[in-house]
Parts: C-alpha cells; sequence; structure tokens
C-alpha cells in the first residue's frame, strides 16, 4: 500500500501558529478603574458598565456547548502555595454549590450563570465541585510562562505518572494557579486571568482551562483592586480584604470571573457578544468593576463593611468574598446576589 505523502512540518505549523495567535486566550480585564478603554468599551462605549438596562448589547447564542453536567473543577497549583491560600480558594470554589449558606452567597451569584442554555434547552449546572488536584511546586515549566507553555503545564498534570488528572472534557475546568513568583504572557498588563481550550497537538485532548495568577508581588494595584490601590491614582486608598489575603482575595474575582464564563463559552463558540469568535465580549466582561448596586465607569457599585474593617460582597461556607456581577440575558443589565433592588 502507498504510504500517504508527508506533510511538511511548517506547512502544519503555521495553521496551528495562525489558529493560537489569532484566536488566542479570552482575557479577564481586571480590575476597576482602567487606565485606558477596555475591548468591551471599544465595541459597546461606556453605557455597558452601568448594571441598569442597555440596549446596546446584544449577548447571543452561537450553538455551541455549554457545561451543563455536574461541572469538576481539577486545580493545578503552580509554584509555592501555602495551605492558607488553598483553603481561600478551595472554599470560595465549593461555596459556588452551597445553597444553604447566609445570603447574600456565592450561591446565589452562580444562579445568574445557571440561567444560560444550550440548544436543548438544558441550563448550566448548579452542581460545582473540586475533582482531583496537582500541585507542581518545582516550577516544571519555568517561572516564565508563554500561553502555550500554561497548556503544557496542564499537560503535565493530566500525563503525570504519579496520580495525574482525569480527562474529563465534556465538564471538567482544568484551572491553573500561579504563585505570585511567576510571571505569565501578558499578567499584569491589564490581563489577571483568561480562559481557553487545550489544543491536542499539545496536550492531547480538548479541554476547557482557566489561568489565573497571584498578583501579590507583580502587581497588587492591578489584579488586586480595590484591595489594593493602582499607582496611576494618586490619593486612592486600599480596602481590607476580607480574608486578609490581599493576593488571593484579589485572585478571587477573576477565578469566578473564568469559571462563569468557561461555563458559557468553554470553546469560545456558545455565548458572547460581538460579530468576531476571535473577541468574543462574554458575561463577566460586561460587568468587569461593578461588585453593587449603582456599579459602573470607576464606581465599584454599593458593598459591604464588615465589623472588622473588610470588603465584601457575598458570603461563602464560612468565609466572606468580594466578587464581581455577571451579565443576565434575560433582563440585560448585571446582576449580583446583593443588589439593592431585589
Amino acid at each position: 500500500m502507498p504510504q500517504p505523502p508527508t506533510i511538511p512540518a511548517a506547512l502544519i505549523l503555521v495553521p496551528l501558529l495562525f489558529f493560537f495567535f489569532f484566536t488566542g486566550p479570552v482575557f479577564a480585564w481586571r480590575p476597576w478603574p482602567n487606565q485606558t478603554l477596555n475591548k468591551t468599551e471599544s465595541i459597546f462605549g461606556g453605557s455597558k458598565k452601568y448594571e441598569g438596562s442597555s440596549d446596546l448589547i446584544q449577548l447571543k447564542y452561537h450553538m455551541g456547548p455549554i457545561l451543563t453536567n455536574n461541572i469538576t473543577i481539577y486545580p493545578i497549583w503552580y509554584g509555592s502555595w501555602k495551605n492558607s491560600q488553598k483553603r481561600i480558594i478551595r472554599e470560595f470554589l465549593s461555596s459556588i454549590s452551597a445553597v444553604d449558606s447566609k445570603p447574600p452567597s456565592v450561591a446565589g451569584w452562580w444562579k445568574t450563570v445557571q440561567l444560560y442554555t444550550d440548544q436543548t434547552g438544558a441550563n448550566i449546572s448548579r452542581h460545582v465541585h473540586i475533582g482531583a488536584e496537582k500541585n507542581d511546586r518545582l516550577y516544571s515549566h519555568g517561572k516564565s510562562l508563554t500561553r502555550l507553555s500554561v497548556q503544557s503545564v496542564i499537560k503535565s498534570a493530566v500525563t503525570s505518572t504519579t496520580r495525574p488528572l482525569p480527562i474529563n472534557p465534556k465538564s471538567g475546568v482544568y484551572l491553573l494557579l500561579t504563585s505570585e513568583e511567576v510571571y505569565v504572557q501578558d499578567f499584569c498588563n491589564n490581563v489577571c486571568g483568561f480562559h481557553y481550550f487545550t489544543f491536542p497537538s499539545i496536550v492531547g485532548y480538548t479541554l476547557p482551562y482557566a489561568w489565573v495568577g497571584n498578583s501579590a508581588k507583580l502587581c497588587p494595584g492591578v489584579c488586586a483592586y480595590p484591595f489594593a490601590a493602582p499607582a496611576y491614582i494618586p490619593g486612592l486608598k486600599a480596602v481590607k480584604s476580607p480574608n486578609s489575603d490581599v493576593g488571593v482575595d484579589g485572585m478571587i474575582s477573576v477565578i469566578a470571573h473564568e469559571i462563569a464564563e468557561v461555563s458559557t463559552n468553554p470553546l469560545v463558540n456558545a455565548w458572547y457578544a460581538g460579530e468576531d469568535p476571535v473577541f468574543p465580549v462574554e458575561i463577566a466582561d460586561l460587568c468587569e468593576g461593578i461588585y453593587g448596586t449603582g456599579g459602573g465607569g470607576s464606581y465599584t457599585g454599593q458593598m459591604f463593611n464588615g465589623e472588622d474593617g473588610a470588603t465584601y460582597n457575598m458570603n461563602g461556607i464560612r468565609r466572606r468574598f468580594l466578587v464581581q456581577w455577571v451579565w443576565n440575558h434575560l433582563v440585560n443589565y448585571c446582576t449580583g446576589p446583593n443588589a439593592l433592588d431585589q
């Protein structure tokens, strides 16, 4: 039998590079206030930042899959993490399905995400739980990661010879969390996290994933606002974080942002606004920096101040968190469990 023609490596590499660089990861642009207009503002203008109704936004379903089965999150702890930091993040993730938490709650916040459906009418799953975890304490791919090497870290986690993470392409989310010593491509340049899916050519599977970094050392004023003040706004004071860890408390809202979007748009062909899937504007992008009623522009909205002076807007199982709102496509504005008008 004649052998199939050999395709030159360059011809394989070119489309892969084109696909990657022109349809790259979907970014979480955080926090408010921004120095410049972000991609969402450039499309829809400043009015979309207000939590009130807007006719300018046309969030559409593009017929791709969403996460309707019970969602399992697989944390990958890359770098040096304290147990206390892991506990904060784990409790937030566990709080998503903790319907008995004191209101306003993280579970109440997730109810808005649950409103999104696929072509069969099935909703985003109410059940989100933590699956197997992987530790990469020795920085196996170095302390400076590119977007492609992020996928290589995930590959190492799912192909490890000792306790590899399960392969779960239909309802798994692989959450790569990098410690404060690690720089990821574009980190701190208004990018604090992103989500996408892995390439079979790198990982061997198509798996929805998200990356979020701890900004405590590199750029807390960019990615941990309002728990750290941006250097470009003189006189702005930071507020006290609810769990006494500025970097991790700042990560929580970015993690929430990415999980909400990867659930509603895991393969970047489901729920987003705009006509260009290369630059999708997703349900959390539309509400960046809005944490309470009246939020918009450079105002975060009304939040709570605890007796200890900490700022938060919702409760977890035992802890308190500050989490941005997400877009409710049924009423056409940003909603959250701490809204004063509900």
